[in-house]
């Protein structure tokens, strides 16, 4: 039994048939480590963490990664999703529920924290810059990474050769979101295609999206 994704009355940047989608990858290969970079406003982590405590029950592990309105260490050029610096919802009664009621910003660490909180004991979320606090994570038992955070050639290029030294020879998964021409970003497509080139491994495109890696 595959969970239908949720949005929560949450920003997700998987909408629609998307979230689904993603929740199948997870099926197909049932990770119990699970680390995703860029969390944003916790949507997919939560989504993540249902289906991991379905699976495994209480014994998975959850990582994520987010800047969680921190400062960009390594590319300068980086720019953040616009609906993380507004916050402006075009469903009225969520703009006023957030924004007015209870004036929270959906991607600080407090709001995941506590929108992950059922989970707590089993999540880690890790605010800091890729380029930095990715180095710092023991990469040996993570079975699965979605990769959705910075989206310049020269972040995801980074975030690829670390994962991909961490996790080398281990078979497991790294899905890229953005990839192909459903939510194509350039630099993603070609960051990704040049890392693959450059260690002659092939990539599995789903459903024109998502970019899959075996390491």
């Amino acid at each position: 039994m595959v969970l239908k994704y949720k949005s929560y009355w949450r920003k997700s940047g998987l909408k629609g048939k998307w979230g689904d989608i993603y929740l199948k990858e997870l099926d197909k290969h049932k990770p119990k480590n699970f680390l995703e970079i860029g969390v944003f406003c916790g949507v997919t982590a939560r989504n993540t963490c249902e289906y991991l405590s379905y699976t495994n029950g209480n014994d998975f592990k959850y990582i994520g990664v987010d800047l969680f309105g921190g400062k960009i260490i390594g590319d300068q050029n980086e720019i953040a999703p616009k609906f993380l610096k507004n916050q402006k919802f075009s469903n009225p009664l969520k703009n006023f529920y957030y924004n007015f009621i209870l004036k929270e910003n959906l991607n600080s660490l407090e709001s995941n924290e506590n929108f992950l909180k059922k989970y707590k004991d089993n999540v880690s979320l890790i605010a800091g810059d890729t380029n930095e606090v990715l180095r710092k994570i023991d990469l040996n038992n993570i079975d699965f990474v979605f990769l959705d955070g910075g989206h310049s050639y020269e972040t995801v290029k980074s975030d690829l050769n670390i994962l991909f030294k961490g996790m080398r020879g281990k078979n497991k998964i790294i899905l890229c979101d953005d990839y192909g021409k459903e939510s194509y970003i350039a630099e993603v497509k070609n960051a990704i295609d040049d890392f693959a080139k450059m260690n002659n491994i092939e990539i599995s495109i789903i459903e024109n999206r998502f970019a899959k890696i075996l390491t």
